[in-house]
């Protein structure tokens, strides 16, 4: 296997890659096809050099669309999708015993950092040797012009090489003429990507050196629209500043209302509304949100057949708030409506499946987990609830198997640790399960479900002490957690204090009135000579 020279520049986003692909591609095409066509997403995103090679089997409508109607950014978590699938196909398409060397370590981009720690990560040493060093040759000087630097930075936006965007598009501001059309489109592009990444104050910044620049109104609107949203969807939910946000949005929209073009005033004005619902929603005003939503429905009316991913999201949007409304059948018609316009796109299949699971179908919930998984590169989320189902039709074995997909694909997932952590310490796999709450809690110190199945785990391996005092700081921080109750509950019988285990226990139960907590609460009783109480409450545990 040839040595790869990692350096971004020129080629960009999955620099190594691409040239690993171009590599293994026409060969396994020989002798497996199929395993190809089962990664089509990735390859051709990874290489787009082999797209003629690589006919893609899994579209979405927006792979159809002009650049002005494809408005969807990925979020930047669809690298590490994307990185896991192009592992996946690695591990069977390179023959046991090869290494894979690539210099220039340092200077490669995000993806292809990404990619390297998935590929080490999940594909066997026996099979592929990955080896990075730092040196290698220095790449001729990028000098493209802005035309072609704006060829590569659309196609990262498409596919949600963020990064890219951001180094790009800053290169394409510099050499495009400063307020022309051209130098919007990277200053757009470039601070919706520095938004996406949580570069806030960077994607500020570009949004005000727009709106220096230009005097044109569409221009305003969609800089103040991206200034809202920075204040609106900050990562850190304590730093967004919604009246702010409202001030911002409601500018975009008064703009937008006068815009003299009226297809473009339909969908600026209904894109606006849309953001303005989501500043309603976070500060807890659900229906006029949908007000405004129906209301950017009615506009993408005039719209014809253009936008069909303006309303898709608007759908989709839609269906979110009839749910949080309570109006379970309109939502799921919005999200059929949005499935519809995009059968290819998996988010919307995932909240429809937990719509269908809270409202107890798990057969059709299970049937949109599966849509979502196929529609795409490798999708924790996907799995993660589709465990969640399994956990709840008691598909113990189905649901370890779903969460163990989900931390091989994604080892910082918080809360796949804890759910395996608790199903592993049911089964009295301790030693399992204790690999599961240091994982998690490396990742997420103090966090009160992990600290409930330790001190479960501390109470079954005789360590009482310890078990009552995580089990109490648990109580103090969290006591809105039934498990917490409950296993300090079974801790104070195992030591000795029965009537302090049945307070706690009927604590827990007021939270969570699950079958096991009345059949511990039973032994309990009967231990205290309360019979009746007692029969009662194994009649509870057995459903009766």
């Amino acid at each position: 296997m040839p040595m790869i020279d990692g350096h971004r520049r020129p080629h960009g986003p999955y620099t190594v890659a691409s040239a690993l692909l171009h590599h293994l591609v026409p060969a396994v095409l020989e002798r497996s096809p199929d395993l190809v066509a089962a990664h089509d997403i990735e390859i051709r995103a990874a290489a787009p050099g082999l797209r003629d090679l690589v006919p893609a089997r899994r579209v979405s409508v927006e792979a159809a669309l002009p650049e002005d109607e494809r408005i969807l950014v990925p979020a930047p978590r669809r690298t590490l999708r994307l990185a896991n699938g192009l592992a996946e196909f690695v591990r069977e398409a390179v023959p046991p015993g090869h290494t894979l060397v690539v210099c220039n370590g340092a200077e490669t981009d995000p993806t292809d950092a990404e990619l390297l720690d998935v590929l080490t990560r999940r594909v066997p040493p026996g099979v592929l040797t990955v080896v990075v060093y730092e040196g290698g040759p220095e790449p001729a000087p990028d000098t493209r012009g802005p035309a072609e630097l704006w060829q590569v930075v659309d196609r990262c936006v498409h596919e949600g090489f963020l990064h890219a965007v951001t180094e790009l598009g800053t290169r394409g501001l510099e050499a495009a003429e400063p307020g022309g059309e051209l130098w919007w489109r990277f200053a757009q592009r470039t601070a919706t990507a520095l938004g996406g990444l949580g570069r806030t104050e960077e994607a500020r910044e570009v949004w005000a050196r727009a709106r220096r620049c230009s005097q044109d109104p569409a221009v305003h609107a969609a800089a103040a629209y991206g200034l809202a949203m920075l204040d609106a969807r900050h990562p850190d939910p304590a730093r967004r500043d919604l009246g702010r946000a409202r001030e911002w949005v409601n500018e975009a929209i008064a703009i937008s209302t006068l815009l003299p073009d009226p297809f473009e005033r339909a969908f600026k004005l209904g894109f606006d509304r849309n953001g303005l619902a989501l500043v309603e929603l976070r500060e807890g005003r659900a229906e006029a949100a949908l007000a405004l939503v129906e209301s950017a429905l009615e506009l993408a009316g005039e719209l014809g057949e253009r936008h069909p991913l303006h309303r898709l999201v608007l759908h989709a949007n839609r269906g979110r708030l009839l749910a949080a409304l309570g109006r379970t059948k309109e939502a799921l018609a919005e999200y059929a409506a949005a499935i519809a316009l995009d059968p290819g796109f998996p988010d919307h299949y995932l909240d429809r499946g937990n719509l269908l699971a809270r409202l107890g179908l798990p057969d059709e919930a299970l049937a949109d987990y599966e849509s979502a998984i196929r529609a795409g590169p490798p999708m924790p989320e996907a799995y993660y609830n589709r465990a969640e189902l399994r956990i709840a039709r008691d598909d113990t074995e189905g649901a370890l198997a779903d969460l163990g997909r989900v931390l091989e694909l994604d080892p910082g997932y918080v809360d796949a640790y804890i759910n395996r952590a608790g199903l592993l310490a049911a089964l009295e796999r301790d030693e399992d399960a204790w690999a599961d709450v240091r994982a998690g809690l490396a990742l997420a110190p103090g966090d009160p479900h992990l600290l409930v199945v330790r001190g479960q785990l501390e109470t079954a391996a005789g360590r009482l002490e310890e078990a009552r005092a995580t089990l109490d700081a648990v109580i103090a921080r969290a006591p809105w957690l039934a498990a917490a109750w409950g296993n300090r509950g079974v801790l104070r019988f195992a030591e000795g204090d029965a009537e302090g285990a049945v307070d706690d226990l009927a604590q827990a139960i007021g939270l969570d009135p699950h079958p096991d907590l009345y059949a511990n609460r039973a032994v309990a009783l009967r231990s205290l000579g309360r019979t009746a109480e007692a029969e009662a409450d194994e009649e509870r545990a057995a459903g009766g």
